[in-house]
């Protein structure tokens, strides 16, 4: 009976220590394989990841613009444009573009004869312009703002008195509520794109009676917030703290009242390209920039009203 008794006390024992060593086994096994299927796919998203950033490179390195684009025309686009090719360039620093201001006419012209890539224009082109096979792209709307001097106590006017004062039928501001003095009548050169704009919406063509003509909007400010009693037009983007934008028809020269159209004296700023050349890379995409929702900001800090509202 005691013989019995240990040996079923010894198979109890043996039992016991098989299971126990079966258990660590397969635990052992389970830790093993868990830590070689993590290392594994550990290995395999990084693996992945690296494949994706090569790629994101390759693709980043494929669309990267560079070259030159050359701009020439409007001296009222001059803060536009200005604001827009510093805004592209930040995002395309191998992309080199120049601006030349020397006016709507010159810079239709030399799109026209291939000198240029874009010509900038603040008036409309002509019809036989687009008959030669010139586009013009609208980028921004802008108002002529009709300006006085600081000193001057007229307010506002219709379009009938700017009519009289820059064809010389009224002479004397006191025949439209102001001083008993002379009207110095300010305003642009010939082929001014801004004078072509305000002659042709005051309806003036060709009849006004200039005291000076002037090649740049910033020399009409300059002239006006340096006479008392003179009259001119700028661009809304150019007009400041030194001159007075009057009201036309009730109306005052603003962002707003450009894009809803109630101010009457306005124009767009227009890009102009040539169809007979062939347009590079970095061109179509500053082209595509310009007309693009992102830089509704930029063009109205500039002073003008993007027409991708």
């Amino acid at each position: 009976m005691r013989m019995n008794l240990r040996k079923v006390l010894a198979l109890v024992l043996c039992a016991a220590l098989i299971f126990a060593l079966g258990v660590g086994c397969s635990s052992s096994s389970n830790s093993s394989d868990t830590a070689a299927d993590t290392t594994a796919s550990e290995t395999a998203d990084a693996a992945a990841e690296t494949t994706e950033n090569e790629a994101v490179a390759e693709s980043t390195e494929a669309v990267e613009l560079s070259g030159t684009i050359s701009t020439n025309g409007s001296t009222s686009m001059e803060k536009v444009i200005a604001a827009l090719i510093e805004s592209f360039t930040i995002y395309n620093p191998n992309v080199t573009i120049t601006y030349d201001a020397t006016g709507s006419g010159t810079g239709i012209t030399a799109v026209t004869e291939g000198s240029t890539d874009i010509g900038l224009s603040s008036r409309n082109l002509k019809d036989a312009e687009a008959e030669a096979g010139l586009t013009a792209t609208v980028i921004a709307l802008d108002g002529i703002a009709i300006i006085v001097n600081t000193a001057n106590t007229v307010t506002d006017l219709t379009i009938e008195q700017i009519a009289g004062l820059f064809t010389g039928e009224i002479t004397n501001w006191s025949e439209v509520g102001g001083e008993d003095m002379p009207v110095a009548v300010i305003g642009r050169e010939a082929g001014s794109g801004t004078r072509d704009g305000f002659e042709s919406i005051v309806g003036v063509e060709d009849t006004c009676a200039y005291d000076q003509e002037l090649t740049s909007t910033g020399a009409v400010v300059v002239a006006v917030a340096s006479n008392e009693y003179a009259i001119g037009y700028a661009s809304l983007s150019s007009v400041d703290d030194s001159v007075v934008s009057v009201d036309v028809e009730g109306v005052a020269c603003t962002e707003e009242t450009v894009l809803d159209g109630s101010y009457a004296i306005q124009r767009p700023f227009i890009m102009v390209t040539n169809d007979n050349a062939e347009q590079s890379e970095a061109v179509q995409a500053f082209l595509a920039y310009c007309t693009s929702s992102e830089v509704a900001d930029i063009i109205a800090n500039a002073g003008a009203v993007s027409t991708a509202q």
